[in-house]
Protein backbone atom coordinates (compact mmCIF):
# COMPACT_ATOMS: atom_id res chain seq x y z
CA UNK A 1 0.00 0.00 0.00
CA UNK A 2 0.97 3.64 -0.98
CA UNK A 3 -0.31 6.65 0.59
CA UNK A 4 0.16 9.94 -0.84
CA UNK A 5 -1.26 13.00 1.03
CA UNK A 6 -0.91 16.67 0.08
CA UNK A 7 -1.28 19.25 2.31
CA UNK A 8 -0.76 23.69 2.11
CA UNK A 9 -3.35 24.67 -0.20
CA UNK A 10 -5.88 27.79 0.54
CA UNK A 11 -6.29 31.75 -0.53
CA UNK A 12 -3.77 33.73 -1.25
CA UNK A 13 -4.22 37.07 -2.96
CA UNK A 14 -2.33 37.48 -6.67
CA UNK A 15 1.05 37.90 -6.33
CA UNK A 16 1.31 36.08 -3.06
CA UNK A 17 3.40 32.81 -2.22
CA UNK A 18 2.06 29.07 -1.35
CA UNK A 19 4.21 26.37 -0.25
CA UNK A 20 2.34 22.81 -0.95
CA UNK A 21 3.73 19.51 0.49
CA UNK A 22 3.35 16.06 -0.45
CA UNK A 23 4.45 13.13 1.29
CA UNK A 24 4.40 9.41 0.49
CA UNK A 25 4.28 6.28 2.78
CA UNK A 26 3.99 3.10 2.39
CA UNK A 27 5.66 0.00 0.51
CA UNK A 28 8.41 2.73 -0.23
CA UNK A 29 11.87 1.37 -0.79
CA UNK A 30 13.64 3.72 -3.22
CA UNK A 31 13.46 6.90 -4.33
CA UNK A 32 11.09 8.00 -6.69
CA UNK A 33 10.01 10.12 -9.39
CA UNK A 34 7.24 12.45 -7.99
CA UNK A 35 5.30 15.30 -9.18
CA UNK A 36 2.39 18.03 -9.24
CA UNK A 37 -0.62 17.76 -11.71
CA UNK A 38 -3.64 20.76 -10.98
CA UNK A 39 -6.67 20.59 -12.50
CA UNK A 40 -8.97 23.93 -12.43
CA UNK A 41 -12.33 23.72 -12.83
CA UNK A 42 -14.14 22.53 -16.46
CA UNK A 43 -10.24 21.91 -17.81
CA UNK A 44 -8.26 19.08 -18.03
CA UNK A 45 -5.64 18.04 -15.54
CA UNK A 46 -2.04 19.45 -16.56
CA UNK A 47 1.32 18.60 -15.38
CA UNK A 48 2.68 21.56 -13.32
CA UNK A 49 6.03 20.17 -12.22
CA UNK A 50 7.99 16.57 -11.95
CA UNK A 51 11.37 15.49 -10.21
CA UNK A 52 12.82 13.05 -11.46
CA UNK A 53 15.24 10.15 -9.30
CA UNK A 54 18.39 12.15 -9.50
CA UNK A 55 16.56 15.08 -8.76
CA UNK A 56 15.89 16.92 -11.91
CA UNK A 57 12.86 18.93 -12.13
CA UNK A 58 11.02 20.28 -14.82
CA UNK A 59 8.10 22.56 -15.24
CA UNK A 60 5.06 23.68 -17.36
CA UNK A 61 5.74 26.82 -19.11
CA UNK A 62 3.05 28.58 -17.15
CA UNK A 63 5.03 28.38 -14.38
CA UNK A 64 8.26 28.40 -14.89
CA UNK A 65 10.27 31.12 -13.37
CA UNK A 66 7.73 31.21 -10.54
CA UNK A 67 7.10 27.89 -9.21
CA UNK A 68 9.97 25.65 -7.68
CA UNK A 69 9.60 21.86 -6.80
CA UNK A 70 11.89 20.18 -4.39
CA UNK A 71 12.22 17.32 -2.60
CA UNK A 72 13.37 15.51 0.52
CA UNK A 73 14.95 12.19 0.27
CA UNK A 74 14.98 11.11 3.82
CA UNK A 75 11.40 11.79 4.09
CA UNK A 76 9.75 10.51 0.77
CA UNK A 77 8.43 14.50 0.63
CA UNK A 78 8.59 17.01 -2.14
CA UNK A 79 7.29 20.59 -2.16
CA UNK A 80 5.94 23.28 -4.60
CA UNK A 81 7.02 26.54 -3.60
CA UNK A 82 4.62 28.89 -5.54
CA UNK A 83 5.98 32.70 -5.69
CA UNK A 84 4.16 35.37 -7.84
CA UNK A 85 0.63 33.39 -7.62
CA UNK A 86 -1.77 34.61 -10.66
CA UNK A 87 -5.55 33.79 -10.74
CA UNK A 88 -4.79 31.37 -13.63
CA UNK A 89 -2.70 29.54 -10.99
CA UNK A 90 -6.06 28.43 -9.40
CA UNK A 91 -6.94 25.32 -9.37
CA UNK A 92 -7.11 21.81 -7.27
CA UNK A 93 -3.05 20.40 -7.37
CA UNK A 94 -2.59 16.62 -6.70
CA UNK A 95 0.81 15.04 -6.07
CA UNK A 96 2.01 11.89 -7.20
CA UNK A 97 4.65 9.35 -7.39
CA UNK A 98 5.52 6.68 -9.61
CA UNK A 99 6.47 3.42 -8.50
CA UNK A 100 7.72 0.73 -11.14
CA UNK A 101 4.11 0.81 -13.96
CA UNK A 102 2.24 2.78 -11.61
CA UNK A 103 1.17 6.06 -10.42
CA UNK A 104 -0.13 6.54 -7.16
CA UNK A 105 -2.85 10.19 -6.39
CA UNK A 106 -3.13 12.23 -3.67
CA UNK A 107 -6.74 13.68 -2.82
CA UNK A 108 -5.61 17.08 -3.81
CA UNK A 109 -5.42 20.18 -2.24
CA UNK A 110 -7.56 23.28 -3.67
CA UNK A 111 -4.82 26.84 -4.32
CA UNK A 112 -7.64 29.67 -4.49
CA UNK A 113 -5.63 32.80 -6.14
CA UNK A 114 -8.23 35.44 -5.45
CA UNK A 115 -8.40 39.27 -4.52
Amino acid sequence: QVQVVESGGGLVQPGGSLRLSCAASGRIFTINPMGWYRQAPGKERDLVAHISRSGTTNYADSVKDRFTMSRDNGKNTVYLQMNSLKPEDTAVYYCYVVLGEYNYWGQGTQVTVSS
